[in-house]
């Protein structure tokens, strides 16, 4: 009786036996351990970085003293942020391939004729991917107890923190695994995710505030408690529910001022949109597995089928057939065969056309809407409008690039087509110069924004010309280095998430924890010559490039200024990288150093093309 009531109101049962064997695939596989011990790394890294710069060595042990709350605070708060993020960054990609891998391999039909049902296999995947992200946050427990003891720190916000940071994660992981059912591609899921999220969480709250508490959402005065937007968007989304439960914990005064926010309706309803996408998910589960199983191998809406079979029944009404209908689905192939394949690829792979320039579309009305707003602002003459616009079109941009690039093989290898491509006469250069050219071109419309942004405000006067030619030297260097070390990725792993996460993890080593580092080291550090080595590497960042570029040549008061006062801030001390000429050579420099390190990788990657085919 009693093994029947706990196997009855036992948490695992509604999981079913696929958790169980999920759980035993995840411990033998050698990616899980080497996540848990880059997750501590990089925990411990920005955990020492924020205690070196509050707490200083050069001063008195009572003065050290003095500021350990501040540094139990900081600390505390860093990990709790930089938990909140990874994890979600951590469940989408772990959770983009979690149906689609059962659909390619045809076993989802097989799992329909067992006593598990469509419920049962989609929590089954939700929960032990899940479980090994409860794991990584298990992980700092320790720590935040140990750094709690100095002491500023309430533990009603360790418990708040993770119970924001828990539903964000499970709601982030539960779209991603709904998209994987429609989507075979990782790369695409994970796209969709980071647009769908950024969109709800970002664009929307963003806009509605603005238009509603314009002041607030500039920073030149805090929101008004009566603002009905205002309580919606925190308890609606995570990103601000978490930032406002900091702030909270940092200021004693925000819980008197702002009784209204109450964190755990926020948490009940992340779960029960959570809920949603989950129950979505077992209705399409089924009917996809059901497909599967009574042998229909066509896995399209039955719209879509409907159309494609209208269309090819009015051709071939026809009386007078066109070459391309008489060819068939045949068409000719000029030049390169891979970039030709590449070239007539949608910009997202499982995407059709018609879908991409939907979104496309989609994108430019919402920018144009983000204009008109930050026009009646009178913010737009601003150089800090344009940094921002320039750092957000960089930051999507290297995005698309990175993921693009590291799916490029590893695409054609889990499609099995990869040993028919090294098969045929192409030699390994042909290979890896369509595969990059294809990058660039599915690439372009991204890059083309910021190309847009910059052409138009130049036009209007509140962009320098000079800021042309600059941004296309810095982002030139970058989408080369972007693309060589996503291609040799790509060619170094079997699997896109592998590639996609290893592309990844080396752009936040090189951009985001070394810089850390050095900022840390810097303070201990009086040599002249190690600061100029450290302020080289950090004018090598492309955010530090991007934020030099425009807050150089942006603003009406920069694009009317003649081309030699322009003033140009740079963390390195040269004396000539002020101004343009000095910025040119400083930006054609790192151009250069970017392009050799993107051709070094994709040689590098041409090397491996013919190394573990199979």
């Amino acid at each position: 009786m009693a093994n029947s009531v706990s196997r009855l109101v036992s948490p695992f049962r509604l999981a079913g036996p696929l958790f169980d064997k999920e759980l035993r695939v995840s411990s033998r596989r050698r990616r899980n351990y080497v996540l848990r011990f880059v997750f501590i790394m990089l925990l411990s890294v920005f955990v020492a970085t924020v205690w070196l710069g509050v707490v200083e060595s050069e001063y008195s042990a009572v003065f050290q003293k003095s500021r350990m709350a501040l540094a139990g605070k900081t600390i505390i708060t860093t990990v709790v942020m930089f938990q909140f993020i990874a994890t979600q960054l951590i469940a989408v990609i772990m959770l983009s391939t979690s149906i689609s891998d059962e659909i390619h391999h045809r076993t989802l039909g097989l799992l329909m004729t067992t006593p598990i049902s469509s419920f049962h296999i989609v929590m089954g995947k939700l929960f032990s991917k899940l479980l090994q992200i409860i794991l990584l946050l298990a992980i700092s427990l320790p720590l935040l107890a140990v750094v709690r003891v100095f002491g500023g720190v309430p533990g009603n916000y360790l418990l708040s923190s993770l119970c924001i940071t828990l539903t964000a994660v499970i709601l982030a992981g539960s779209l991603s695994l709904l998209f994987s059912i429609s989507n075979r591609r990782a790369y695409v899921v994970i796209i969709k995710t980071a647009v769908i999220l950024g969109f709800f969480f970002a664009f929307i709250p963003f806009t509605v505030v603005t238009l509603s508490s314009p002041m607030w959402a500039f920073g030149s005065r805090p929101p008004n408690i009566a603002n009905p937007f205002v309580v919606v968007f925190l308890h609606l989304n995570p990103f601000g529910a978490m930032s406002m439960n900091t702030a909270m914990m940092m200021s004693p005064i925000m819980p008197v001022a702002m009784p209204w926010f109450y964190w755990p309706l926020h948490c009940a309803l992340m779960l029960g949109v959570s809920g949603l996408f989950i129950a979505w998910s077992v209705r399409v589960v089924r009917r996809v597995a059901l497909r599967q199983a009574t042998g229909q191998l066509d896995l399209l809406p039955k719209r879509r089928a409907g159309k494609k079979q209208k269309k090819k029944s009015v051709l071939s009404r026809s009386t007078t057939p066109t070459p391309q209908q008489q060819s068939g689905i045949i068409r000719r192939v000029s030049g390169s065969p891979v970039l030709w394949k590449e070239i007539r690829a949608p910009m997202i792979r499982g995407v059709d056309g018609r879908n991409s320039v939907i979104g496309l579309v989609i994108t430019l009305i919402a920018l144009l809407l983000t204009y008109a707003i930050c026009e009646k602002e009178d913010c737009m003459d601003e150089d800090f409008t344009h940094v921002s616009y320039m750092l957000m079109f960089v930051f999507i941009g290297s995005i698309f690039t990175m993921v693009l690039a590291a799916s490029c093989i590893s695409s054609e290898k889990e499609s099995r087509a990869w040993p028919v491509m090294l098969a045929t006469s192409m030699n390994d250069w042909h290979i890896l110069l369509g595969k990059a050219g294809g990058v660039f071109r599915r690439c372009l419309p991204i890059w083309l924004l910021l190309a847009g942004h910059i052409l138009l405000f130049v036009c209007m006067r509140y962009i320098h010309p000079i800021a042309i030619i600059h941004s296309f030297i810095f982002v030139a260097g970058l989408a080369s280095f972007l693309t060589g070390v996503g291609v040799y990725f790509s060619a170094r792993f079997k699997r896109t998430t592998s590639a996609v996460v290893a592309n990844f993890a080396l752009a936040i080593a090189l951009w985001v924890v070394i810089p850390a580092l050095l900022g840390a080291t810097s303070v201990f550090i009086r040599g002249r010559d190690h600061r100029r080595a450290f302020d080289m590497y950090f004018s090598a960042n492309p955010s530090t490039q991007a934020f030099v570029v425009m807050n150089g040549a942006g603003g009406a008061s920069n694009a009317r200024t003649k081309l030699s006062r322009l003033n140009y801030d740079w963390p390195s001390r040269h004396n000539d990288w002020h101004k343009v000429g000095g910025t040119t050579r400083a930006l054609l420099t790192y151009m250069l150093i970017y392009v050799s390190l993107g051709f070094l990788f994709a040689w590098r990657a041409k090397c491996r093309f013919r190394r573990n085919v199979f």
